[in-house]
């Protein structure tokens, strides 16, 4: 995947580059798991990165591996019957009443990937790029279609306007990632977005 491997690289310097900016206001930490709890969409490029990191883990630690199938049955087993979308493909629907029933969905749902006794990610280095980017400052279009610089709510407490808006991460990521969503949807001809239950079943 080496297209896949060279956006991984640009977003995990350019994280890099915002938490150095950040400094003591960015205190995401190993065990500190509050975004890893309730469901989101992921790209399938993402989907495929967990699967080529699960597929390593079965040969390097199947302990590890059989942990996580069980937890993405459990999961499965909890998401079917609410989920918003086709579950033979685990794509999620497109349509404006499907995205209304998603943001009610699964709130409390941990991530099938998320140890929770350590709080760690089973799956660190193939995580979603979602996962990577959480936490500095990032654009976010609103409801009137203003730019907000969201963050996460552990961060950024006593931040001021300025010192936000001076750690932003790169708003070039969004569109760079997206031009390589729609390359790899083209390659392998899927469209829409999935689960991370649905991209590990």
């Amino acid at each position: 995947m080496p297209r896949t491997n060279q956006l991984i690289q640009i977003v995990d310097a350019a994280v890099a580059d915002a938490y150095q900016r950040g400094g003591h206001h960015l205190v995401c930490h190993p065990g500190c798991s509050q975004c890893c709890i309730g469901v989101f969409p992921i790209a399938h490029e993402d989907g495929a990165r967990l699967r080529e990191g699960l597929a390593a883990l079965e040969q390097t630690d199947p302990t590890k591996f059989l942990r996580i199938k069980k937890r993405v049955a459990d999961s499965l087993t909890r998401l079917d019957p609410w989920f918003p979308g086709d579950l033979t493909t685990g794509i999620l629907s497109e349509d404006h009443e499907a995205a209304i029933l998603f943001e009610e969905f699964a709130n409390d749902e941990p991530c099938p990937v998320l140890d929770l006794d350590t709080g760690t990610c089973d799956l660190y280095e193939h995580r979603p790029i979602l996962c990577r980017t959480f936490g500095p400052p990032m654009r976010s279009e609103g409801d009137n279609g203003e730019i907000n610089l969201a963050t996460c709510e552990l961060c950024f407490i006593h931040g001021t306007t300025e010192e936000i808006a001076a750690c932003e991460l790169d708003p070039t990521l969004s569109a760079q990632e997206e031009a390589s969503n729609q390359a790899f949807n083209a390659a392998h001809n899927l469209h829409g977005q999935t689960l991370i239950a649905y991209a590990l079943r």
